[in-house]
């Protein structure tokens, strides 16, 4: 394989062949088919593919089907989330494990948030779906920090949550579900002293938190697009002290880390590189050694690894293909960095 080229169409390849049947390694993960469905779908609606090579109606109509209903709207504030469920596996009844606790059958925001992006990028009008039992519900799951957890009970708080629940309400047009002031106290404690925002408050600065937390207030409409660019007087994040965080995240293979002293990774070209964009900062990466660093990623099959020189994953090959995005390939759909997906889905055109 020429390494010196974008690979599009095995790329295309690589995810119809996905999107008719995965292989047996991603069993493991059949309680978040939905999100690989998304890798898939989205994957292909960048590579402009989509239309000849998914039924649209048949995917709204699968995704559709996930959605948890209450019985009643008495239901709606008795602490479950009424979102969307990650498959099949995940509806199943509840019943009880080897020590007797009741094992739920929840559905939760990262599915939710998939779904919804799903339907988007197949041209399905929202306004039809039942938001009200999402949001209503989905406000409950806001803790008094501002952070949100991703099911009713027992689950941890981050931003990688607050992130979800913020694009659910911006795609559904509707804030009703999540406290907005709430959420943005909290995401403003998650940035570090190093510019970079951590998971949690007082945690380590991270690439994917970073976006999370950037990404969130942008939806939320508290910093403005490409803030660099307008000379804004001031911002409730520290800008130049994050926009040198993300810059020092490019390294020396041309790759970006998501953390001092690691690795280059894949995902991180669209992690990092979508904050620079929302900031108006993209024009500091340097494009050539990001193509060096993403181009050998391509596997001859199809798809990218998280590394060079490894098999593809879906994960990977989903922001390699983002990172293209980014990179302004020929062929490729722009992408929505706020919302992960084609600017055409995200616009609903």
């Amino acid at each position: 394989m020429d390494l010196e080229l974008f690979e599009r169409d095995r790329h295309v390849t690589f995810l119809q062949m996905m999107y008719q049947l995965l292989p047996s390694p991603y069993q493991s993960q059949e309680i978040n088919r939905l999100t690989l469905a998304y890798f898939v779908i989205s994957g292909l609606d960048l590579l402009n593919s989509l239309d000849r090579l998914v039924d649209k109606d048949e995917v709204a109509t699968w995704v559709l089907s996930l959605q948890a209903h209450p019985r009643s709207t008495a239901e709606l504030n008795n602490g479950q989330f009424y979102g969307f469920h990650g498959s099949r596996a995940a509806q199943f009844p509840p019943e009880n494990n080897d020590n007797g606790a009741l094992n739920p059958s929840v559905s939760n925001l990262a599915s939710t948030y998939c779904a919804l992006a799903l339907l988007k990028i197949v041209g399905y009008n929202l306004s039809s779906i039942d938001s009200e039992s999402i949001l209503t519900s989905m406000r409950n799951l806001q803790q008094p920090d501002g952070s949100f957890m991703p099911i009713h009970t027992g689950a941890e708080t981050d931003l990688r949550f607050v992130y979800c629940a913020a694009a659910i309400c911006h795609m559904l047009g509707n804030w009703s579900g999540m406290d907005k002031e709430k959420a943005k106290e909290y995401i403003l404690k998650c940035q570090s002293y190093d510019g970079g925002f951590g998971l949690i408050p007082g945690s380590e600065s991270h690439g994917g938190a970073t976006y999370c937390g950037v990404t969130s207030l942008r939806l939320m409409g508290f910093i403005e697009d490409e803030i660099l660019s307008k000379n804004a007087p001031s911002s409730i994040i520290d800008v130049p002290l994050l926009l040198d965080w993300c810059v020092q995240r490019q390294a020396a293979d041309g790759g970006f880390q998501g953390r001092p002293n690691k690795p280059s990774d894949t995902c991180y070209a669209f992690w990092i590189a979508s904050v620079l964009k929302i900031l108006g900062g993209h024009k500091f990466i340097d494009k050539k050694a990001l193509h060096g660093f993403l181009l050998p990623c391509q596997s001859e099959y199809g798809g990218f690894s998280k590394f060079p020189g490894q098999l593809p994953d879906l994960y990977h090959s989903y922001y390699g293909l983002t990172a293209f995005s980014l990179l302004e390939e020929p062929g490729l759909n722009p992408l929505c960095v706020e919302l992960g997906m084609t600017a055409i889905a995200a616009m609903g055109i």
